[in-house]
């Protein structure tokens, strides 16, 4: 089954991405797959100090990504996948391109104000190279909005 793949971390638009995500899984007979992704860590001098902000940014994408999938299945009825990736998010987010030939396409949130972001700005950069469309949602739409979209 044809999947959409949604960035998701903490951001307003992040969230928008991940429903309009769901509206037009339903309404394509789609599934989406969540990936929360953990930025690499600035090296620190002391092991244990670098372990224990590692450990902590792992817990933070972890409940990012369970609050984003609850409040899904909640709203939508949509059953996510959930993957977690470690590393630098550009690469991360093309390596679960690659991973699967199902990607319908990567929906990422843009910002509603200033720059869209760092993913936006990169995957809009290249998309005329990825082996399936960019989406990109305006972070300053409402889930009514984006329902009447969909």
């Amino acid at each position: 089954m044809r999947t959409y793949l949604v960035v998701i971390d903490e951001t307003a638009e992040a969230k928008t991405a991940l429903h309009y995500a769901a509206v037009r899984a339903i309404r394509l007979g789609r599934t989406v797959e969540i990936v929360a992704l953990i930025p690499p860590q600035e090296f620190v001098n002391w092991a244990a100090v670098e372990a224990t902000f590692e450990e902590e940014a792992q817990l933070r994408a972890e409940a990012a990504v369970a609050q984003a999938a609850g409040e899904l299945v909640e709203v939508t009825g949509v059953q996510p996948k959930i993957t977690v990736k470690r590393g630098d998010p550009v690469k991360m987010v093309r390596e679960a391109v690659e991973e699967s030939e199902n990607i319908a396409g990567i929906m990422l949130g843009a910002a509603a104000g200033g720059s869209p972001g760092p993913l936006v700005t990169h995957f809009t950069s290249i998309a005329g190279d990825l082996p399936c469309p960019v989406i990109i949602v305006p972070g300053n739409l409402s889930f009514e909005e984006l329902e009447k979209l969909g």
